[in-house]
């Protein structure tokens, strides 16, 4: 039997940080697949009353514990785990401005984009596409100039800061209709440096849900 369960589905970009997280610190986990595209079972009144009352996704569970939203899983895996937790109260306040600056302005801002482009019916409006496309290249540069300073967020090892901003960075470029290592350097040798720790996966193939059915690898 599995330590940990974690409500997911592979398109997550959120539910991406916390599985990854998982697979890094080496813990006994297993998928459980939430249909978000189909039937948006968060949504429905079962999954609010018995996974999660925000009806979101990702939520790990264990022992009695239903936790949500991936700050807290990572901080909870880093807690028990001792592993990416950050060593001083100076840096744990710096992991923890750069998780908020990173669901609030990066991925934040990608990973409504990212929907939008693929998944969104009726297609959005362009100028909403270009608004968001604007404040993810300003926000990107931010992390390209602090990755061009150190090897990761805070310095020279990875934290949970590193796996939080990495949460829609491997998925394609086709995604997105740009490259963001290509376009921003840093980030893409930082990327390099974080696939290469032991227990990285890409996130199609850490999470079940993809390909969508009948949409091949949309």
């Amino acid at each position: 039997m599995s330590d940990y369960k974690l409500y997911c589905f592979a398109q997550s970009g959120n539910a991406y940080r916390a599985a990854l997280m998982l697979n890094l610190i080496g813990a006994n986990w297993e998928p459980v697949f939430v249909d978000f595209f189909a039937g948006a079972e968060p949504r429905t009144p079962k999954y609010r009353a018995e996974i999660n009352e925000m009806g979101e996704v990702p939520v790990l569970a264990h022992g009695g514990r239903m936790l949500s939203q991936s700050g807290v899983i990572l901080t909870y895996l880093a807690d028990r785990s001792n592993q990416f937790k950050p060593a001083s109260e100076d840096e744990r306040l710096e992991a923890l401005r750069w998780i908020i600056f990173d669901n609030q302005k990066v991925n934040g801002f990608l990973g409504p984009y990212r929907f939008l482009r693929n998944w969104a019916k009726p297609a959005p409006d362009d100028a909403v596409l270009r608004f968001l496309k604007a404040r993810i290249d300003a926000n990107l540069a931010i992390v390209d100039t602090r990755l061009a300073r150190s090897p990761f967020v805070t310095g020279a090892r990875p934290t949970i800061a590193d796996i939080s901003l990495t949460g829609y960075l491997y998925y394609p470029a086709a995604e997105f209709g740009f490259d963001i290592p290509a376009t921003y350097p840093a980030i893409g040798q930082w990327l390099d440096r974080i696939k290469a720790l032991p227990g990285w996966a890409h996130p199609y193939d850490l999470m079940p849900g993809h390909p969508l059915p009948g949409r091949g690898d949309a």
